[in-house]
């Protein structure tokens, strides 16, 4: 048997581990390159995630009313408001909020109607424990809001600015003088994580001490 042009046994077994070693490092590289991209993909996954609960954190509001808004009238006027008390609590799920970091602003129209008079009045965060803020119209550029009571206060042997789940506190917000009979009425809350609460009510034609109002 003629082996002349037959490659030698040595050859051929070196080349088969050449083989070997080229394959195993295909192997490793693609290995390594799968674990990169499983890696890219498991990161984009997480901040996919986190972009989609922070989102709906922004969305949605953290606090909601609690029954009725109720009008206080101005002691010196029959058809103009002072404040309004409204009782606010956290939706379902949410976290304690601190309420000093919270906005409150007030418009109505009659506003756009008198140039003179701001759209949007902004007020100011009085001491959250006082109580009422009386029956006295105060100028446009004094308004203040409190909260007047803490229902279910879970802190109450020591006291703190959180609204906590189950808890509900009523607001004292004050009005300016455009606040009369037949005026529609909006407050906006906003929290310093969340979206704003608008509240609008409309005064009906005569005032009571004290009602409600839709």
């Amino acid at each position: 048997m003629d082996r002349s042009d037959s490659t030698p046994c040595c050859e051929a077994g070196f080349t088969g581990l050449e083989a070997a070693i080229v394959l195993i490092a295909f192997v490793v590289v693609a290995a390594t390159f799968s674990y990169v991209i499983l890696g890219a993909g498991f990161f984009t996954t997480q901040t996919a995630q986190a972009t989609v609960h922070t989102g709906v954190a922004q969305a949605s509001s953290s606090l909601e009313v609690v029954g009725n808004v109720m009008g206080i009238k101005n002691a010196d006027s029959t058809g103009q408001l002072s404040y309004v008390n409204t009782s606010v609590a956290l939706t379902a799920g949410g976290t304690a909020m601190d309420l000093t970091q919270m906005v409150i602003s007030y418009s109505d129209n009659n506003q756009g109607r008198n140039p003179s008079i701001n759209s949007t009045v902004g007020l100011t965060c009085n001491n959250l424990t006082a109580g009422n803020l009386g029956t006295t119209v105060p100028s446009q550029d004094n308004l203040q809001w409190c909260v007047s009571q803490k229902i279910n206060d879970l802190n109450a042997a020591a006291p703190n600015n959180l609204l906590e789940p189950n808890e509900i506190w009523i607001l004292s917000i004050q009005t300016p003088n455009t606040a009369t009979v037949n005026t529609k009425l909006t407050f906006n809350l906003q929290p310093a994580v969340g979206a704003v609460l608008p509240i609008s009510r409309t005064l009906p034609g005569g005032l009571s001490a004290v009602q409600a109002i839709y």
